[in-house]
């Protein structure tokens, strides 16, 4: 499935290939993962619950988001985060909504 890997440490936004939650959970790098709707569309982003408490590299916002420390995962998801499906933001729409802190 196709997700975007956000990295505020060099402030990129890359499309990737996952192919279940554990990959996201990989990607993230900690199992405490919180899940915020991004647009109507299901679209999701993944990120460390407790992203703050650990000083996670970088930071970012999507829109007015709170502010995520470390990487995030987007991608189509139920509100449960299971379900996942193909991401529905193209790489360059999350871009212009993205800022990096």
């Amino acid at each position: 499935m196709k997700a975007l890997l956000i990295r505020p440490e060099i402030q990129s936004i890359e499309l990737i290939e996952i192919s279940r939650y554990e990959d996201i959970v990989k990607l993230i790098g900690y199992e405490t993962i919180a899940i915020d709707e991004v647009d109507a569309n299901g679209d999701r982003l993944f990120f460390d619950e407790e992203c703050f408490l650990r000083g996670s590299e970088g930071r970012f916002q999507i829109d007015s988001l709170i502010p995520v420390s470390g990487k995030g995962v987007v991608m189509v998801a139920g509100e449960d985060g299971s379900q996942l499906r193909d991401v529905v933001l193209t790489q360059d729409e999350l871009a212009a909504r993205t800022k990096f802190l």
